[in-house]
C-alpha cells in the first residue's frame, strides 16, 4: 500500500485543478492566494501551503474563504465603525457559518459552526429517493440496483432543483429510463420543502451556535453573506431572514465564486521584489 502525506495529497490535487484551470487560459501562473476554511488549523494550514509549493506555486498569502467572501462584497472598505458579519456557506457537501468583525480593513474570525455532512448532494439524494419510490408505484419496478438509472435521475433532480430557485414548479423529462420506460413527472417547490424538512433545520442550529460562540446577539449583525450554490435555495434564505429579524441578504456575487472572486481582489505586498499594490486575479480554491 502507498501512503501519503496531506501536502502531497493536496498536491496532486492542487496538480488536477492547476491543469484544468490554466489549459483554457493559455498564460503562465506562478503566484497563488489560498483560502481555506475557517476552522483549519496551523497543521492544515502549513499543509495546504506546501501542496502549493510542491504544485510549483508560490504561494502568496492563505486566507480564510469567510473573510474572502467579505472582501468579495467589498465590506472591508466600508467606512464607519465596525461590522459585523456571518457569512452562509452552503455548498455540494458541507456547510458553515462564520462570525466575524471587520473594522480598518482588519478581520477578526470570532467562531465557526457548521456540518462537515450537509451540502446540496443531500437535497438531491432526497430528490432521488422520492422518485424512484414514485417510478417504483407507477411501474411495480425497481430501479436503485441499475447505476446508470439512478445516475441518470440524479442528474435530472439536480437540474430541477435549480429551476425550483427561480420556478414554482419544475419537470423531470428523461426517456427510457429503466427497461424502456419513459419517466415523466414534476415537483413543486412546496413538495420539494417538504421532502427536505429536516435537512432545512439542520442549518439552523449552526447559525445559532456561531453567534452563542461569538458572544453576539442577532441584533449585532449588519451583514449576511450567502456562499455556496445551495444558498440559492428560496427557503434557505427565508430561514436566515427569519432567524436574523429580516436582515437583508448579500446575494449579487455568484454564490459560487464568492470566495474565488474576493481572493482575486486581494492587494499585497510582494515582499520579494519590493512592489506593492499587486492584484491577482487569478486564484486556486481548496
Amino acid at each position: 500500500m502507498i501512503t501519503y502525506r496531506l501536502s502531497t495529497q493536496c498536491g496532486l490535487c492542487f496538480d488536477e485543478r492547476f491543469e484544468r484551470f490554466i489549459f483554457p487560459l493559455s498564460q503562465e501562473v506562478s503566484k497563488a492566494v489560498i483560502t481555506v476554511p475557517a476552522h483549519f488549523n496551523d497543521s492544515q494550514r502549513q499543509a495546504t501551503s506546501d501542496a502549493g509549493v510542491i504544485s510549483g506555486l508560490k504561494v502568496l498569502t492563505i486566507i480564510n474563504e469567510p473573510t474572502a467572501a467579505a472582501i468579495a462584497y467589498g465590506l472591508d472598505k466600508k467606512v464607519g465603525q465596525e461590522r459585523n458579519v456571518l457569512i452562509f456557506d452552503l455548498g455540494g457537501g458541507t456547510f458553515d457559518v462564520s462570525v466575524l468583525t471587520i473594522e480598518e480593513g482588519i478581520f477578526e474570525v470570532h467562531s465557526t459552526a457548521g456540518n462537515t455532512h450537509l451540502g446540496g448532494e443531500d437535497f438531491d439524494n432526497k430528490m432521488v429517493e422520492h422518485f424512484i419510490t414514485e417510478f417504483h408505484r407507477k411501474h411495480k419496478k425497481d430501479i436503485k440496483p441499475n447505476k446508470r438509472a439512478v445516475r441518470r435521475l440524479r442528474t435530472a433532480c439536480e437540474r430541477a432543483k435549480r429551476t425550483l430557485s427561480s420556478s414554482a414548479q419544475a419537470s423531470i423529462e428523461i426517456d427510457s429510463l429503466f427497461e424502456g420506460i419513459d419517466f415523466y413527472t414534476s415537483l413543486t417547490r412546496a413538495r420539494f420543502e417538504e421532502l427536505c424538512g429536516a435537512l432545512f433545520r439542520q442549518t439552523q442550529d449552526p447559525v445559532t451556535k456561531a453567534l452563542r460562540d461569538a458572544d453576539f446577539d442577532k441584533s449585532k449583525i449588519h451583514e449576511v453573506v450567502l456562499v455556496g450554490g445551495s444558498t440559492r435555495i428560496p427557503k434557505i434564505q427565508k430561514i436566515l431572514r427569519d432567524m436574523l429579524s429580516g436582515r437583508e441578504l448579500n446575494k449579487s456575487i455568484n454564490p459560487d465564486e464568492a470566495v474565488a472572486y474576493g481572493a482575486g481582489k486581494i492587494t499585497l505586498l510582494d515582499l520579494d521584489d519590493g512592489k506593492i499594490n499587486l492584484s491577482y486575479s487569478h486564484c486556486i480554491l481548496v
